[in-house]
């Protein structure tokens, strides 16, 4: 399971799959909310993520025939949207250089020993702490608020690449063709951000819950 179906899991309305689509009139009142943040925590600008949220909207208009009622409504209008966004991506990858390795370039470096025998090893009072009975969390609309929180710091760039790999679970070759980029970035960004992220959770949420 990846983070966007743990997540997911709390949504109401989803458990049981949809025999036939609603009225596409109601999709906006239904539906419109969910996608517009799920848009933009990806793409982190409103104009964007309202247009991607448009641009699914008619895609289903248009393609309403290719649902087979397999899947909840909102599922279907998602992996939609979730189109949508990677082919924004893959614009952006052939205008731009969308690596950024000078984001937290030091940010670890206090927290490994810097010579001798242990060198390159955590500093043991300042490693990762343990997190316990952490899968219960997933069951838990504030640890996600707060996941949310801690993602919504992380530069554009390193959002885009972690959200693309391990929210939304989409193959490390795919995301690098996408955007590209070298797989040595793609790792290089997404382990500063799994730094980053574990760092703001034991900060904001493990540590005020323990």
């Amino acid at each position: 399971m990846n983070l966007m179906q743990a997540e997911n899991s709390l949504i109401p309305g989803d458990a049981k799959p949809a025999r036939a689509l609603s009225d596409p009139e109601r999709w906006v009142d239904e539906h419109g909310d969910y996608l517009f943040k799920f848009a933009l925590m990806r793409l982190r600008d409103p104009q964007r993520a309202e247009d991607a949220v448009q641009e699914t909207f008619l895609a289903a208009l248009k393609g309403g025939q290719s649902f087979a009622g397999r899947s909840a409504e909102k599922s279907w209008l998602v992996g939609i949207l979730k189109n949508k966004i990677c082919d924004h991506f893959r614009k952006a990858g052939r205008e731009t250089t969308f690596t950024d390795l000078q984001f937290y370039d030091d940010e670890e470096g206090d927290r490994f020993v810097a010579d001798g025998v242990g060198k390159g090893g955590w500093i043991h009072e300042l490693g990762p702490q343990e997190w316990h009975k952490a899968g219960e969390n997933l069951d838990n609309e504030l640890f996600w608020k707060t996941y949310r929180d801690c993602a919504g710091k992380l530069p554009t760039n390193v959002a885009a690449v972690f959200n693309l790999r391990e929210v939304d679970g989409i193959e490390s070759k795919e995301v690098c063709a996408m955007l590209n980029i070298s797989e040595g970035n793609l790792w290089v960004m997404l382990h500063r951000a799994r730094m980053a992220l574990r760092r703001c959770l034991e900060t904001n949420w493990f540590a005020k819950n323990a």
